[in-house]
């Protein structure tokens, strides 16, 4: 007998034509990627401005600026290298270019 997990990621992958769905397969998109790595830089820069420098704060608002170009383009440096180099997608279809 199955555990419901994995009733619930089979009918998922039934009903998306074989594929299973990002939170199952363990790849995640680009977007949730995009979040993780700019709160590391957020808690890092704040951490050396904290005991090392204030001028780490500049770290912070570097990734601010790239969190708002993303915002109003749907892309970002990061976000570039990371489809173009590691194969990251969007979970939006048509975004993340």
């Amino acid at each position: 007998m199955k555990s419901e997990p994995e009733q619930t990621a089979e009918r998922s992958a039934t009903e998306n034509g074989g594929e299973c769905s990002s939170r199952f397969s363990g790849k995640w998109p680009l977007e949730r990627v995009l979040f993780a790595m700019a709160g590391t830089m957020a808690i890092l820069s704040a951490a050396l401005a904290a005991f090392v420098s204030p001028w780490f704060l500049l770290l912070t608002v570097f990734v601010g600026l790239n969190q708002w170009m993303f915002v109003a383009t749907g892309a970002c440096p990061a976000s570039l290298i990371l489809s173009k180099a590691f194969g990251f997608r969007s979970a939006t279809p048509g975004e993340g270019r």
